[in-house]
């Protein structure tokens, strides 16, 4: 192990029933290096992670870290005691306990059991750190960045040698993710070694000094940031070249119908008691629409107003020229709409039961309860959709909570076109997925729309939008402030849309 080094992964292999998870893999972190472990939804990334941090124990390989050797890593304990520490997308701190308290709590030192001397040592910590919180305060009244940096401050004064963070900047706006790589930078000039997962592939270009790419499970290989471009990671990571995902909307036939210009659904001054203002909207029969904007703009809320998901407080809504009231997601569902909501974690998966399950809920809801399908009917069902949407899952009885953050979202896909809807909302579908899964999608989401469906997309990713829109509602400040098709749908011009107003 050379003296740069910090951990050493060789030949690590993990199997579960069906599934062989890791095989043969070596990862390698040196001091003060931010490390990008690459890899589909699927790819081996959490497995290796939870091997490292003691979740799972390996079946076959080592693990040596500086000074030690050698190392046997059973627990999360374990993994503590070598100085590994991991902060999770999900944080995972008391919101009802103050900053310090979070920070030290469960150390079992003198510091939790003094007050004055714990929130001394919080202070000194958070100044050195750079992190924009008093050690008093109440940790649920900071932002999400915040408590993400109280989260790594926890770690690292836990005499970390190894930071993992695992998806951390997926909730933060570009502010509170550009703060976030200050910490990051200056964690790395202290000597710390940061394995950094991540979906967003700005962020490793910006911040990190070396990728690690895993497919199947099975390490691609390591490479320098500078020698490996955008397109080339992207096809490692997929196993295939990709002319930068190629031009996905040429490859589809649009909708060809004799109602192809039917205005299948239509909103007059539609406002819930989400803050949006009174906006106007519609959709074509086969178009794919979507609405765009910044976060916060009020894109999300929109389409919840459209859904009945946000209480509606005024306005009207025509579903093929005849007025229809939607207050509610039910009435919604009966009018032949389907919503894929933002937080499939909140609003999507129960992730007790089974895939089977997930998908047939929506049209057990039509049908009622009462009437419950056959087990043969909620068989075929799934089995279709399963097959059609290439969900990758042991089989239909796997709870959906052990599925990958991509076949999660396959799954609640599945579960809205079993009610073949005639018109398909989909809110930050491809958030969080590996780029493979995104591409399956965006094929899937203009092959319904060649076939008939009206589909309005939404997305932070700009180029996502522009590669399957047809028409952009452009929001700011919770407010529609432009439309945009043919030539103007361009990067520029929603940027200038966006910021130059009316």
């Amino acid at each position: 192990m050379s003296e740069n080094t910090v951990l050493k992964m060789r030949g690590i292999d993990k199997s579960f029933p069906g599934v062989h998870a890791l095989q043969n893999v070596d990862f390698t972190l040196n001091k003060g290096e931010i490390h990008a472990l690459m890899g589909e939804n699927g790819a081996g990334k959490s497995t290796l992670i939870k091997v490292l941090t003691g979740v799972y124990s390996k079946d076959e390989g080592t693990i040596e870290m500086e000074g030690k050797g050698e190392v046997q890593i059973h627990s999360p304990q374990d993994a503590q005691k070598n100085g590994i520490s991991t902060v999770y997308q999900e944080i995972t701190l008391c919101p009802n306990l103050t900053v310090a308290e979070n920070m030290f709590i469960g150390r079992g030192e003198e510091k939790i059991t003094n007050w004055k001397k714990m929130n001394a040592a919080a202070e000194v910590l958070l100044k050195e750190l750079d992190i924009p919180a008093r050690a008093n305060q109440q940790l649920s009244n900071c932002s999400i960045a915040v408590q993400q940096m109280v989260a790594i401050a926890r770690a690292v004064d836990m005499d970390c040698k190894v930071l993992i963070l695992d998806e951390p900047t997926s909730s933060l706006d570009e502010q509170e993710v550009e703060k976030l790589f200050g910490l990051m930078r200056d964690l790395k000039a202290r000597g710390v070694g940061i394995i950094f997962v991540t979906h967003f592939l700005d962020q490793v270009y910006e911040v990190c000094d070396k990728i690690t790419v895993l497919r199947d499970g099975q390490l691609v290989g390591e490479y320098e940031i500078k020698d490996l471009p955008r397109v080339q990671l992207v096809a490692k990571m997929l196993g295939k070249d990709m002319d930068d995902l190629s031009d996905i909307k040429g490859e589809q036939e649009s909708y060809k119908g004799q109602d192809a210009e039917q205005v299948v659904f239509e909103a007059k001054d539609l406002q819930s008691d989400a803050g949006i203002k009174p906006f106007d909207f519609y959709i074509k029969k086969g178009e794919v629409n979507g609405f765009t904007g910044l976060l916060g703009s009020g894109r999300s809320e929109c389409v919840r107003a459209i859904f009945g998901a946000d209480r509606v407080l005024g306005g009207k809504v025509k579903i093929h020229g005849k007025e229809v009231k939607i207050t509610k997601p039910v009435d919604a569902m009966k009018n032949g709409i389907a919503y894929l909501p933002e937080d499939r974690k909140v609003d999507g998966i129960i992730g007790d039961l089974s895939v089977r399950d997930n998908i047939i809920l929506a049209l057990q809801v039509l049908t009622g309860f009462f009437k419950p399908f056959s087990k043969a009917k909620a068989n075929a069902f799934a089995d279709e959709y399963i097959k059609k949407l290439n969900i990758k899952t042991a089989s239909a009885d796997t709870p959906i909570k052990s599925l990958s953050g991509g076949n999660q979202q396959k799954v609640i896909l599945a579960r809205w076109l079993l009610m073949h809807p005639e018109y398909l909302i989909l809110d930050e579908p491809t958030r969080g997925i590996d780029v493979g899964t995104k591409v399956d999608i965006q094929k899937l989401v203009l092959e319904l729309a060649s076939q008939g469906m009206s589909v309005t997309f939404i997305s932070s990713e700009t180029d996502e939008m522009l590669r399957t829109c047809s028409r952009l509602v452009v929001m700011r400040d919770r407010k529609v402030v432009g439309e945009l098709s043919g030539e103007d749908l361009t990067q520029n011009k929603i940027m200038s849309t966006i910021a130059g107003g009316e």
